[in-house]
């Protein structure tokens, strides 16, 4: 049966991540103990793993506001980048007009914008979740842009000889075309979002993720700081998972090539 295949394929590549993990972390042991590398500087993984259980508490209590602000802006920035996908796709001139300041938004430096959002909007939430959606808007714009252009101009030619109106080519044809873009954009869009709230955190916050490292950092708590960045990319990880699981559900045909 296809299922029971896609569950052994399933298997033998958590078998192979699981091992080249297993593999990272007696590297990491050796190159620690051979070359008698200072706990300060890099942590043996005993270390780390004790801050993890030990600091398990603080840990969760920090991810819960980043992951707030990296959802949240993960949300915002990609309904506005779909939204803007399609004014663009339905206006030539529109694009051409503001595509470019899209890519000017992008270009700026996060260490530079992040001041200047704290300025305007104050120490809280709001500034984070305005740099996570900043970090995952163009990503999915770009993708958007491409996907709803995806269709064949025999499609389109199609859709006129039926008389269909641009709101059928753009629900029946567009939409199926832009899928697998829009899927591919939102694992992309859902770590960026994770780093841009973290990245946000480090310019002002006493609390999160982005805090913790900061905090860790300055009182040479190295463990926890190895620790925190593990939660984080963990975290990073299970978006990226979860984003996927909704793929195969709903992107269920095949590429005919």
């Amino acid at each position: 049966m296809r299922s029971a295949a896609d569950l052994r394929g399933a298997l033998a590549r958590g078998l192979v991540a699981l091992s080249g993990i297993a593999g990272g972390i007696a590297l990491w042991w050796a190159v620690v103990t051979v070359f008698d590398v200072a706990p300060y500087v890099v942590p043996p993984p005993g270390d780390v793993w004790r801050s993890l259980t030990g600091d398990f508490g603080l840990l969760m209590d920090n991810l819960w506001p980043t992951a707030q602000e990296a959802l949240l802006g993960f949300a915002i920035g990609n309904v506005l980048a779909i939204a803007i996908a399609i004014v663009f796709v339905h206006s030539r001139t529109v694009e051409r007009s503001f595509f470019p300041v899209a890519v000017f938004v992008q270009t700026l430096p996060l260490v530079a914008v992040a001041p200047v959002l704290v300025l305007m909007l104050g120490n809280g939430m709001a500034p984070k979740v305005v740099i996570a959606a900043l970090m995952t808007l163009f990503p999915t714009l770009v993708n958007m842009v491409r996907g709803f252009n995806a269709i064949s101009p025999q499609t389109v030619e199609l859709f006129r000889v039926m008389s269909a109106s641009k709101a059928d080519l753009f629900w029946r044809a567009r939409t199926y075309a832009a899928l697998p873009f829009l899927f591919t954009a939102l694992k992309i869009a859902s770590t960026s979002a994770v780093i841009g709230a973290i990245v946000a955190e480090w310019i002002g916050a006493d609390e999160g993720l982005g805090y913790l490292i900061i905090n860790a950092t300055y009182n040479f708590q190295t463990p926890l700081l190895y620790s925190t960045m593990i939660v984080a990319s963990l975290f990073a990880l299970l978006l990226f998972a979860l984003i996927g699981i909704v793929e195969r559900l709903v992107v269920t045909w095949e590429d005919d090539g």
